[in-house]
């Protein structure tokens, strides 16, 4: 090779070096992110999102989650509300409000069945809702889980308020008031349900929402679901398809592999080994990523009206808060 050879190759992979260089940032680039709102305990937001960052589900359907941790629902559901995240899972009646706010948001998918709440006693004489009348129990009452409580309840001619000594606290504190026995009952999600009847035995479930909500509806209910702004969907229009897909990806994978499921809410959301595997296999801790545009919609749209009716909210939210492709 000659020299002004040499130096036309030297010169050429110098070229096609400093092409490759600045090829790599721009692909990198390429990929959408969408900032998605998470908690530091160990419920289902972080739970989820922790699992598809661990298996890559999100690089895998085109986007990268860009997770930004809140430590209390009033953080969490207020970064929203603000903006400063793009989407997170929370209770469909809860989303009611915002939208009713003028938060610009978006059902987009199902997330978590009612099976993942329910109440708790060790009183043997307690074994369904009704026999709670008289009786002290510990609930967070300002929260989307109440609300679906309080409406079953009035199916079976239960008022919350006056047959029952509500003590308002929030899942941590009501598992505590009942184990230090300030409480006949508690309302309780999951994973903590799991933890509960672990550390005592003597604990029994003795209502469970997903059960009741069919017999008083005849819908699946929705404890969860996943709602995104709509000015994410504008910068992003195939941003919800893609979480969506990401999401059922893992919704199949807390089925197929709940160990390794398990092992990633151990280390990450600092779960005891065996919790959520039992909860999963136990069919509480129930994961079911649908969209919201489909067959879902109708009951999504009746729990509106049930939380209405019940005097939850004001009026029914406009339809667009139900997104559609």
């Amino acid at each position: 090779m000659t020299i002004v050879s040499r130096r036309a190759f030297t010169l050429g992979s110098a070229l096609a070096l400093a092409g490759t260089a600045l090829a790599t940032p721009s692909l990198a680039q390429a990929k959408p992110k969408i900032k998605v709102g998470s908690l530091t305990l160990p419920v289902f937001a972080p739970i989820i999102i922790n699992i598809m960052k661990a298996r890559g589900f999100d690089a895998r359907n085109g986007f990268e989650a860009d997770v930004t941790v809140y430590p209390g629902f009033a953080a969490y559901y207020a970064g929203l509300a603000t903006g400063e995240v793009d989407t997170l899972i929370g209770g469909p009646t809860y989303f009611q409000k915002l939208r009713l706010e003028g938060v610009p948001l978006q059902i987009i998918a199902t997330g978590a069945t009612l099976a993942d709440l329910v109440i708790i006693t060790k009183d043997p004489a307690i074994k369904g809702l009704a026999d709670l009348k008289g009786k002290q129990l510990a609930a967070d009452m300002g929260s989307g889980q109440f609300q679906i409580l309080s409406i079953i309840a009035k199916s079976a001619k239960i008022d919350m308020a006056k047959d029952l000594t509500l003590v308002n606290a929030n899942f941590a504190v009501a598992r505590a008031q009942l184990a230090a026995g300030r409480v006949e009952a508690a309302m309780i999600i999951e994973p903590i349900a799991t933890m509960m009847m672990k550390e005592d035995p003597s604990l029994k479930i003795i209502f469970n929402a997903n059960d009741e909500w069919k017999k008083l509806t005849g819908f699946p209910g929705w404890e969860l679901v996943y709602a995104m702004r709509e000015d994410a969907i504008k910068k992003t229009a195939t941003a919800p398809a893609m979480l969506l897909a990401a999401l059922q990806d893992v919704s199949k994978f807390l089925i197929s592999d709940p160990d390794t499921c398990d092992r990633i809410a151990t280390e990450t959301a600092k779960l005891p080994p065996g919790i959520l595997k039992d909860a999963v296999l136990a069919r509480r801790w129930d994961f079911d990523a649908k969209p919201s545009w489909g067959a879902e919609r109708k009951g999504i749209w009746d729990t509106f009206e049930r939380a209405v009716a019940a005097g939850f909210h004001p009026k029914l939210p406009d339809e667009a808060i139900i997104y559609a492709p």
